[in-house]
């Protein structure tokens, strides 16, 4: 791939390493801009940009899933894609720094979807029921892995232990290390994702300091107040937020992209700040993978192993009717 013409790199502050591996960088330009939020769980996966972007380390997966996204409906509410650039002997994608045109910006980063395994109808499943059965937000591919080269890690095993000693099997005590699959399904009981079908990952405040303290943020009541804080309990930027994602639930219902792709590890991005600005954008598509030509996802149905479905759409209805009830009080 031939790299595109070198610029003097803009001046950088350090990043913020969370304790949950959430980066949050930030460039000093002459509009003193912040880069967009991103869950990250990969150390170094971005760079500063021209202004106007930032680059986001190398994913064949990602890249294809922006290609795909041109031209679809969906394509105004993700980050502008500008191709691929080579820096320093490694490839990235380029993309539109989302929060940019705002003025010291609070941004919250919402994990969506979940994997139901449910042997009953869909009728039974009610929102905000707090009886969700087991979850999954990773591809079903990881599960085959698993099963076929399971692998134990100690690391996961040591994070399992720092939330809940008794959460580990007297085996995985014994070798002190479970599987991936195993820890992160255990992980999503403990969180929204497995009653709502989404979590949050990460809040960034107007100040500068962050919180990924959410991993035992699960009731809607819990949730209501995470939001409640995250705009100051202005109304009317959770009334914005409101209007931009029923707008994406009613383009999600007609995009072509979404009907036909699993779409795993997606987070929607909430940016606001102090003049009542707002945006909702989606992003992470990592792991967002295409469907089998002629298949279609329902994003609502529950899970069952070999039919895809990410609940997305469960999670978003869920969202939609927590910022509803929050924008009455």
């Amino acid at each position: 791939m031939q790299e595109e013409k070198w610029h003097p790199p803009l001046q950088t502050r350090p990043w913020w390493k969370l304790k949950t591996i959430v980066h949050w960088p930030i460039v000093a330009s002459q509009r003193k801009r912040l880069s967009w939020v991103q869950l990250a769980g990969h150390k170094g996966s971005f760079k500063a940009g021209e202004e106007g972007t930032i680059l986001k380390k190398f994913c064949e997966n990602e890249k294809l899933c922006f290609e795909r996204l041109r031209g679809d409906v969906l394509q105004p509410f993700v980050p502008g894609y500008h191709g691929v650039v080579e820096r320093e002997g490694e490839n990235f994608l380029r993309l539109t720094d989302l929060i940019g045109d705002f003025d010291g910006p609070s941004v919250m980063d919402c994990k969506m979807g979940v994997r139901l395994q449910h042997r009953g109808s869909l009728v039974s499943l009610c929102l905000f029921s707090f009886k969700m059965p087991p979850c999954r937000t990773y591809l079903e591919e990881e599960l085959v892995r698993a099963r076929e080269r399971p692998k134990l890690r100690n690391d996961m095993y040591e994070k399992m232990l720092e939330v809940d000693s008794e959460a580990p099997t007297p085996e995985e005590h014994e070798q002190r290390a479970v599987t991936k699959p195993r820890y992160m399904q255990w992980r999503e009981t403990l969180s929204s994702t497995h009653t709502l079908g989404f979590r949050i990952e990460g809040v960034k405040r107007p100040d500068g300091t962050c919180s990924t303290d959410f991993k035992r943020t699960r009731s809607k009541e819990e949730v209501i107040q995470v939001f409640r804080d995250f705009v100051a309990g202005n109304i009317n930027i959770i009334k914005t937020y409101l209007k931009k994602l029923e707008e994406i639930r009613k383009i999600l219902g007609s995009s072509e992209f979404f009907m036909t792709h699993e779409v795993i590890g997606s987070s929607l991005l909430f940016i606001h700040d102090h003049t009542e600005k707002a945006e909702v954008r989606l992003i992470d598509f990592g792991k967002t993978t295409a469907l089998p030509e002629g298949q279609t996802l329902n994003h609502q149905v529950p899970w069952e192993e070999g039919n895809r479905e990410d609940g997305y759409l469960w999670g978003l209805d869920n969202l939609l009717q927590l910022l509803n009830s929050l924008a009455k009080e």
